[in-house]
């Protein structure tokens, strides 16, 4: 900015911009209002079916969206302006006060091309007579000359970084609008500026880089890794191929200056801090981010060379994906191809064993980072939304399929003894993808009445996990039960039909169950799960309270016959795992139940009542002695039904207690109600078991 510019500057009309801005943005915030309170929760409570749940549904909520970006994206406008606007109108009178104290030294400042010279007003020697002409030195001139100088920069400074911050946001979205939020303009561009200062450094440095010089990276990763503009710049300076290089690099043993051996304890938080930047960066609509995640999924199934070994592209880019939030196009576009990728390889395990020498993940100290699909799940388990769209996708190939039956797995963690981390990844990304949750034990906001989509990955992974029949990995039976508890109700329904056909086959969740309760303590959680749901019916069932009670029987008689097709060996194959065998008690397994339900709170207390007191109860341990016949099966949960009774009655006293509603007394009626739908509960679970 040039001395007239400054001098002369009127600043009314951006005054008026920034006027005009705040009532763009107070608009845009009913606007924001109105869609979320109204639009999305309306959409979100609606029963609709089909095509139109779908489409409609992600409209709406995408619409939602885009009006609470708008409203941030034009307040962070506003703001910057208006820190822009106070700033240049400073600096304004800043000149003017120098120009005044130049004047009463008879100094004066007159602009030239490329600058500006400091002159005498009046040269004493043309004073007139007896005017007598203010002194000043050499260094006052001096002194003059470096005040301009330093309020003409900071008002350039302002007014350039002003633009690049601005254009740097409107870029976040390709189209649309951003959901960058930036209050003024310095933490703006301070956020760009230390974003090419973390991106000269890895690329110039890369693994060679000083210890000093590392935690130096890994502070600013640490600082800005939840900062849009610095995770765009960072990710879209250093590119797709120089990250992997990188990674590739650092996790070979042989660094020339012995950077992983030095920061071996602070590789992990590192590669947790390089996680959030990046997912952060997918999140941007910029067309030069949108070019590096289509680049980085073309590199996937490319090869990286280091000093003692090779990595596939996806086997690096997967152990970045661990921590962050990453954009749901971005996942399920890398996860597809990820897939036919190694589906063309036939038998993936061999080709990523090829370098066993490799380690490329540093978080936890057991697990390698081999096999890209834990990193890859691991993510997905994040974006619940990304997670169902990626379980439902079946051209140009089935992914659930895949990753839940077909697909081998190996060892990664070969000095450790333990659970398969892929397979123990995939479950937590099976659970969010039916649940639209990020855990079962997420806050209760996170949950809500699962859309239809929703719906489809449940029914499509009951589908593919019952045909594996035995070969049931062991590592989903928790996670399974979990996703049959975030849809209990629907659950609930079809174990306990004993005529109609529900959604959801009977025989296919008969199959499950029972690889559910080849372990004891996922048996547990199974059975907290539904007791959550039989609560939930009994306390909102007051058109016929007599069908809840007599499907609580039958949803319980389903369960013990599942629990003894698990634990029997009359077949010459013995089903449970060796947690049957302990002497000792269950202890019961955490997480909510229904969360979403409007009896939720009521459904838990009588969860934590009925299976910690059935667990509890000596005559109701369940170990090796107990699983000889289905007598003593179905012995085992009397307890059970007698609570479950005596909270139905508690709830329907007076519809039960009415002489209309015969066989439904305190002390004997609803005893033997609840035993007889149990009893048929059995019934049905044996035919669809395949053992009448």
């Amino acid at each position: 900015m040039d001395l007239e510019t400054l001098r002369q500057g009127s600043f009314g009309q951006l005054s008026q911009a920034i006027t005009a801005w705040k009532g763009v943005v107070d608009k845009l915030k009913t606007l924001e209002t109105d869609a979320r309170d109204d639009l999305k929760a309306k959409a979100d409570k609606a029963n609709w079916a089909g095509m139109n749940a779908t489409v409609s549904r992600e409209f709406i909520t995408k619409t939602a969206g885009e009006f609470a970006d708008a409203h941030t994206q034009a307040k962070s406008i506003h703001d910057i302006l208006k820190d822009t606007h106070d700033e240049l109108v400073s600096y304004k009178q800043q000149l003017d006060q120098a120009l005044e104290r130049g004047r009463k030294k008879n100094l004066t400042v007159t602009q030239i091309p490329g600058g500006f010279t400091v002159t005498m007003i009046i040269h004493p020697d043309r004073a007139a007579k007896g005017h007598e002409v203010p002194d000043h030195s050499p260094q006052d001139a001096e002194h003059l000359r470096d005040d301009i100088q330093v309020i003409l920069d900071r008002a350039t400074e302002s007014d350039s970084t002003a633009a690049t911050v601005l254009r740097a946001l409107v870029d976040q979205a390709g189209a649309g609008f951003s959901g960058a939020k930036y209050g003024d303009r310095d933490s703006a561009i301070d956020a760009l500026r230390k974003a090419e200062e973390a991106a000269k450094l890895l690329k110039e440095k890369g693994d060679e880089m000083s210890p000093e010089e590392f935690r130096k990276l890994n502070g600013l990763l640490a600082s800005y890794r939840n900062d849009p503009l610095f995770q765009e710049k960072f990710a879209t300076q250093v590119g797709p191929k120089a990250m992997l290089e990188f990674w590739a690099d650092l996790s070979s043993p042989d660094s020339t200056k012995d950077l992983t051996r030095t920061q071996l304890a602070q590789l992990g938080d590192f590669q947790k801090n390089l996680g959030f930047v990046l997912g952060g960066a997918t999140q941007s609509d910029s067309p030069a981010m949108r070019q590096w995640e289509n680049d980085m999924v073309k590199l996937g199934g490319e090869r990286f060379h280091t000093r003692t070994g090779d990595a596939y592209g996806f086997q690096i880019m997967s152990n970045l994906m661990r921590t962050g939030d990453y954009d749901d196009r971005f996942l399920n576009k890398y996860g597809s191809e990820l897939v036919a990728t190694e589906q063309k390889m036939k038998i993936p395990d061999r080709f990523y064993l090829m370098e066993p020498s490799l380690k490329m993940n540093f978080i936890g100290d057991a697990e390698f980072g081999r096999d890209p699909m834990t990193g890859f799940m691991t993510a997905l388990s994040n974006s619940p939304d990304a997670a169902t769209q990626f379980f439902n996708t079946t051209e140009p190939q089935d992914n659930a399929k895949w990753v839940l039956k077909e697909r081998p797995s190996f060892d990664d963690s070969p000095l450790k003894d333990g659970p398969n981390e892929s397979l123990d990844a995939t479950g937590k990304a099976m659970f969010a993808a039916v649940s639209g949750a990020t855990g079962p034990d997420a806050p209760k906001s996170e949950f809500g009445e699962h859309p239809p989509e929703r719906r489809e990955a449940m029914k499509r992974t009951l589908d593919i996990l019952a045909s594996t029949g035995n070969d049931f990995p062991a590592e989903l039976r928790d996670d399974m039960a979990y996703s049959m508890g975030s849809h209990s109700d629907w659950v609930h329904k079809s174990m306990s039909s004993p005529l109609v056909k529900h959604e959801l086959d009977s025989g296919q969740l008969m199959e499950v169950s029972k690889q559910i309760s080849r372990n004891q303590e996922s048996y547990t959680l199974l059975n907290k799960q539904m007791h959550g749901a039989i609560a939930a019916d009994i306390y909102t069932e007051k058109t016929h309270p007599e069908d809840s009670l007599d499907r609580a029987g039958r949803t319980v008689g389903f369960l013990e016959e599942a629990r003894y097709q698990a634990t029997n060996d009359e077949k010459g194959e013995k089903l449970a795992d060796a947690s049957w065998e302990k002497a000792g008690r269950y202890h019961v397994i955490g997480g909510l139940v229904t969360p979403w339900h409007p009896a939720g709170d009521a459904a838990q207390r009588v969860v934590d009542l009925i299976t910690s007191k059935m667990l509890e109860d000596e005559q109701n341990r369940i170990n090796a002695d107990a699983t000889s016949d289905h007598t003593k099966t179905y012995e085992n949960r009397r307890f059970e039904l007698q609570k479950l009774a005596d909270i139905w009655y508690q709830e329907n006293k007076e519809w039960a207690e009415d002489p209309t509603h015969e066989g439904f007394s305190k002390e004997h009626g609803v005893y033997a109600q609840i035993e007889g739908s149990a009893n048929d509960g059995n019934k049905k679970a044996e035919g669809v078991a395949g053992v009448q």
